[in-house]
């Protein structure tokens, strides 16, 4: 057998976060308020904490105006002030105003018929003037990594919206760094700014190890987040404030597997299930104690229960399902003990609230709406809720609830699912595509397939969108119409979004001007670069093209979640 090449094996830091931090600079992050009475005698000598800061962190310098985090994007990181202020935007920010596909009314049916003799005979045109008229009064600076949007007039954007000031020492965006969350508000720098930036694993491994670290963060998080959130949660909606507050100051919450699940999907795809299954950590597991009722915060999950020597998966749980009410309801009515009924492993990563079992039974049971929680039958046991029932329960077949987890096609929001008995392969999807965004179709008609249905290569504008994370300009957002698009005007072509998407949906292109010519970069002369992908017909009357235009009911698009819905379609006859 030839030999292979020896290489060293991939290291976490091999590619640091600020791959320019200093000695000096480090010594100065750690001595900020937030950092400075870490002990770092807490860490361990494969993992200390100024190599933590060294690798985990970078000093960031904004000028008046820049926009720090925007609204609705995606974040993994948190900010610390050193010096400087800025504005955290309390009132809302338009998508005009952050360089945003601003289209909020579908095209009237004029505009629709005009688009299908108006669109383009060469690919992927554009209109150029677009690129020097920049986004309103939004404008970009910087180059690849280090690009960032700014306002051109800062004074007059603070004038319009209602803010709060931050200054040196204060922290923001903590929220989204602990849970991937879209950021809850525009920040923008007000003088010349200089922060440290710390991605999501240095904040991890730090608030691990340091109980007043952990404590100010976890704080933080109680005081800005925790209780809307419990409030927003049908399970929860009845309670008043006191409940609510009880509640969220004994609540915990855990991070179980990797935030870069994405890149270890795409390392196992193909792998055999039970090998795949095997890399899922555990949240809770079958017939071990039950401690508290398991929220999920963002993520993905898979319930399983023993069957022979292995695991039979019987459904996901995603954002905001719960894990453990039936086993709380039926100890509440009968007493006896207390342990999980089924497994619960995460899906690469899955943030999770814990709510101590006590507080369900003293506040949320006595009262909750009885659509809520399972009925006691007449056998002494529990009829479970509709909302509640496993993807088997619901009539999904075990094959594909094993194909839609392992594939993680449970991510989407509005997945493309073709039944490959039905179709005919006559291109009516993509041609309805095609004419609905300018003469190119956005999606391609293949795809893994399992018992003749195909998750095909379309953007599923996912529950948890990674292709969002680290996008420098903001370009690729989620819509207020729930799809994930693309700004063209600000995307910088740094395929950031393609690399990262596990699915392969977003595809790099080279523009065009309205006579076919190839737009290049002044400076290098090689073409512009855009990232393309699917935007569900945001824009369209009537919604997704290719759903409107099949013949043969075939193809649906469809949010995984609604489980009872995907079991219709693939059990109608």
């Amino acid at each position: 057998m030839a030999e292979g090449i020896a290489i060293a094996r991939p290291q976490r830091w091999d590619r640091p976060f600020g791959p320019d931090m200093t000695d000096d600079d480090v010594a100065r992050v750690l001595e900020q308020p937030l950092l400075r009475d870490i002990d770092p005698g807490q860490f361990p000598a494969s993992l200390p904490l100024r190599e933590i800061v060294r690798n985990d962190t970078r000093l960031r310098r904004f000028a008046p105006g820049d926009v720090i985090v925007r609204e609705g994007d995606y974040g993994s990181s948190m900010f610390v002030i050193i010096t400087g202020g800025v504005q955290v935007v309390t009132d809302g920010v338009d998508d005009a105003e952050l360089g945003r596909a601003t289209r909020k009314r579908p095209r009237t049916l004029f505009q629709a018929l005009r688009q299908l003799w108006g669109n383009a005979g060469q690919p992927e045109v554009r209109d150029v003037a677009r690129y020097f008229q920049g986004a309103g009064n939004l404008d970009l600076r910087g180059e690849a990594e280090d690009a960032r949007t700014y306002l051109a007039d800062v004074d007059a954007f603070l004038e319009r919206h209602e803010t709060v000031p931050l200054s040196d020492g204060a922290a923001f965006g903590e929220i989204a760094a602990l849970a991937r969350s879209p950021r809850t508000a525009t920040v923008v720098a007000d003088t010349d700014t200089e922060v440290v930036e710390l991605r999501w694993q240095g904040l991890r491994d730090i608030r691990r190890r340091d109980a007043g670290f952990r404590e100010h963060i976890d704080g933080l998080y109680r005081e800005r987040s925790l209780a809307q959130h419990l409030r927003e949660a049908p399970l929860f909606a009845h309670l008043d404030d006191a409940a609510i507050d009880d509640i969220a100051r004994h609540t915990t919450f855990e991070t179980h597997g990797t935030q870069e699940w994405f890149r270890d999907f795409k390392k196992v795809k193909g792998d055999d299930p039970s090998a795949v299954l095997g890399q899922e950590p555990a949240v809770a597991e079958e017939g071990h104690y039950l401690d508290g009722l398991i929220m999920i915060r963002s993520g993905f999950a898979r319930v399983s229960e023993g069957l022979d020597q292995g695991q039979r998966t019987t459904g996901y749980a995603v954002q905001n399902d719960v894990f453990g009410l039936e086993e709380i309801v039926h100890h509440w009515r009968h007493g006896g003990p207390l342990a999980f009924r089924r497994s619960l492993r995460a899906i690469g990563s899955v943030d999770i609230l814990r709510v101590p079992t006590a507080l369900v039974e003293r506040h949320v049971l006595p009262n909750a709406p009885a659509d809520q929680l399972p009925e006691a039958d007449a056998g002494g046991g529990e009829v479970t809720p509709a909302w509640l029932e496993q993807s088997t329960d619901r009539g999904l077949p075990q094959s594909l609830v094993d194909f839609f987890v392992d594939e993680r096609t449970i991510n989407g929001r509005a997945a493309m699912v073709i039944d490959t008995d039905r179709c005919t392969a006559c291109d009516d999807c993509v041609r309805a595509c095609a004419s609905a965004h300018n003469a190119n179709p956005r999606f391609k008609r293949h795809g893994p397939i399992h018992d003749g249905k195909q998750v095909t290569n379309a953007c599923m504008h996912c529950a948890d969108p990674v292709c969002l994370i680290g996008c420098p300009t903001g370009a690729i957002h989620r819509h207020e119409s729930g799809a994930v698009v693309i700004d063209d005007a600000t995307c910088i072509g740094c395929a950031t979004c393609a690399n990262a998407c596990p699915y392969d949906n977003i595809t790099m292109v080279e523009i065009r001007d309205g006579n076919g010519e190839f737009i290049v970069d002044e400076q290098t002369g090689q073409p512009i670069m855009k990232a393309t992908k699917c935007d569900l017909c945001f824009d369209q009357l009537g919604g997704p093209a290719c759903e409107r235009a099949c013949p043969h009911d075939a193809l649906i698009r469809i949010d995984m979640h609604d489980q009872a819905r995907l079991a219709e379609w693939i059990n109608r006859k």
